[in-house]
């Protein structure tokens, strides 16, 4: 994913901007892994392989999700709650 990408991207919640934290970039300063968060609803979003995972809450998959969420876990401070909304909040 390209930054310049990002500025594109909003909240499908709320449609509110996100804020980028990089994990992991490649060579060509790509962003490999990381997660977008709207600081407004406090959902985050994860980017895996380079593509940002932005569905609505209904349509996304904590099965897919949970091992780049797991991965950064401690750097984020991601507290998974039981509605599926992940939140930054604990």
């Amino acid at each position: 994913m390209k930054l310049a990408t990002i500025k594109k991207l909003c909240c499908p919640y709320d449609k509110s901007d996100l804020t980028l934290r990089v994990m992991t970039k490649n060579e060509y300063e790509e962003i490999l892994e990381g997660v977008l968060v709207c600081e407004k609803c406090k959902r985050i979003y994860p980017i895996i392989s380079g593509i940002p995972i932005m569905n609505p809450d209904e349509y996304r998959s904590f099965e897919l999700e949970q091992p780049i969420l797991e991965k950064w876990e401690k750097t984020l401070e991601i507290d998974f709650q039981k509605n599926f909304k992940l939140s930054l909040e604990k």
